[in-house]
């Protein structure tokens, strides 16, 4: 993991993930969430926003792909008022 100037964490693959996805360190700590896919095919790397405060403590180690899918949000609709 490498933090970029905009933020972002910048996490070079090994396996194929799903924009939305969550990682999580060892413990199960939610980490991050995929924004974005870049780089090579050969060579991926993905963007991710934090999702915790102290993410300089995970910069240099290991996550891993949550095993719960992406959620995907659906549109909640409002009743009109009479």
């Amino acid at each position: 993991m490498h933090l970029a100037g905009s933020g972002r964490v910048i996490i070079q693959l090994s396996n194929k993930l799903v924009e939305g996805q969550i990682l999580c360190d060892e413990k199960g700590t939610r980490v991050a969430k995929v924004m974005e896919l870049i780089g090579p095919v050969s060579r991926p790397f993905a963007s991710a926003t934090p999702l915790t405060n102290n993410i300089k403590k995970y910069i240099g180690k290991s996550v891993f792909v949550s095993e719960q899918p992406p959620v995907s949000t659906q549109k909640k609709f409002r009743r009109r008022k009479k």
